[in-house]
């Protein structure tokens, strides 16, 4: 697993879907029921920004979860270049030291944790914005290879914290994004 040289490629591959999203479509459903293709969009614009304050061990900083970034001028575009930025500071061997937090939790989590949760949101909540757009995520395989990995033994925590559904049975023959997915608490032939 690789995700401190891949973290780029998946921050490029997200931040692509994110690129292609019509504002047209911001109101509809996504692959996560309480969530709307803009309730994910602010989502995913929030904690990469925040990743990137954890990357660097700063303080957190800006809005909240209730902002709509979607309501400011360039918003795709400046996720573009959040999610390279926030990328390039978890190439950076010193952000997986220590502790660190997406919140400002003082005690913070294992840096790696933090990096590895960043990592999956940019491609599970990649392929949601995906699915519900009507585009392929287009994932460089390497990408869903470490994404699985890094799952694959943290799923159940994320489970009981609340961040995945329950796992959806997906056959052993599929292609590994669809068992990703599955994993995660998504049905990978969910469709708009």
């Amino acid at each position: 697993m690789d995700i401190r040289n891949r973290m780029l490629p998946a921050a490029e591959a997200a931040a692509r879907i994110v690129l292609e999203i019509p504002e047209a479509r911001l109101e509809d459903r996504t692959p996560d029921p309480e969530w709307t293709v803009r309730d994910l969009v602010n989502h995913l614009i929030l904690w990469t920004s925040r990743g990137e304050t954890a990357a660097r061990k700063e303080p957190t900083t800006g809005p909240g979860e209730d902002h709509d970034f979607t309501a400011e001028p360039r918003w795709a575009e400046r996720f573009e270049e959040q999610a390279r930025r926030t990328a390039e500071a978890w190439h950076d061997p010193a952000a997986w030291e220590g502790r660190t937090s997406l919140t400002g939790n003082k005690e913070g989590m294992p840096a790696p944790v933090i990096g590895g949760i960043l990592y999956g949101e940019f491609v599970v909540h990649g392929w949601d914005l995906a699915a519900a757009t009507g585009r392929d995520p287009g994932f460089p395989p390497e990408v869903v290879q470490d994404a699985w990995e890094q799952l694959v033994p943290t799923a159940e925590v994320g489970r009981e914290y609340g961040a995945f559904g329950p796992e959806v049975p997906v056959p052993e023959s599929a292609p590994l994004l669809d068992r990703l997915l599955g994993l995660a608490g998504r049905d990978p032939h969910w469709k708009p």
